[in-house]
């Protein structure tokens, strides 16, 4: 069987389907990192409150307020990254299985689909996967830089490499953020993915909805409007 043949067993509607799921997945992540400066997403106002918090943090002494901050950060990198692990395993695994899984997926769904075409639906749901796992991981090691980097700010604050050391501490840490962000969202879309395993009408509407929930978090959140409040 040719690759065409195999081709041929996705319909247009699932085309349709992906292409909005992977075209989605890269807009509503280019739109929450650049937004205009009249709507700004909840991860550009917490990049404002991450530079006023090294700025505080140069005249505070002990940091130890800031060294759990960083640790309790870097734990939630480790988390996730661990999580992602286990759910590539164990996809990768299903995959190895196909010809099981799609057995019991043609009874659970009343479809006749070869193997080939749940191991395409299973790959694209590790591919994300991954993306959210490399994402993480890099995410751990700039936390542990941006750590780095406030032991290194001198406690004297009269020292002149005492704030652009702060300043330096802040854009690492929000790199580290964006990558932890980016990383869910690989996470939520792998989960919508899922979907495409009932159909590709279930994989639109999934989509949709899952746009939605990270357009509301991200611009129209309670947490938003409070981090909106300047007089705080």
């Amino acid at each position: 069987m040719t690759w065409t043949d195999r081709i041929a067993f996705f319909a247009p509607l699932d085309f349709a389907a992906v292409t909005l799921l992977i075209a989605g997945w890269l807009l509503i992540g280019w739109w929450i990192d650049r937004p205009s400066q009249k709507n700004p997403s909840v991860s550009n106002l917490m990049a404002s409150y991450r530079r006023e918090w090294m700025e505080q943090m140069v005249t505070r002494d002990p940091r130890i307020f800031d060294a759990q901050i960083l640790a309790s950060l870097r734990q939630g990198t480790a988390f996730f990254a661990s999580t992602s692990m286990i759910a590539i395993g164990g996809t990768l695994a299903m995959i190895g299985n196909g010809d099981k899984i799609s057995g019991i997926a043609n009874e659970l769904i009343l479809a006749s689909d070869p193997a080939f075409v749940w191991e395409i639906k299973l790959i694209l749901i590790a591919l994300l996967l991954t993306n959210a796992f490399l994402k993480f991981v890099w995410s751990n090691r700039l936390f542990g830089y941006t750590a780095v980097l406030v032991a290194s700010v001198p406690n004297d604050i009269t020292d002149p490499r005492a704030v652009p050391r702060s300043h330096q501490a802040a854009a690492v840490s929000i790199t580290a953020a964006r990558g932890f962000n980016r990383g869910l969202r690989s996470v939520y879309f792998a989960l919508t993915t899922a979907a495409w395993l009932a159909g590709p009408v279930p994989l639109l509407c999934a989509t949709v909805f899952t746009l939605g929930v990270i357009y509301r978090r991200e611009f129209a959140s309670v947490s938003r409007r409070i981090l909106m409040d300047t007089q705080a």
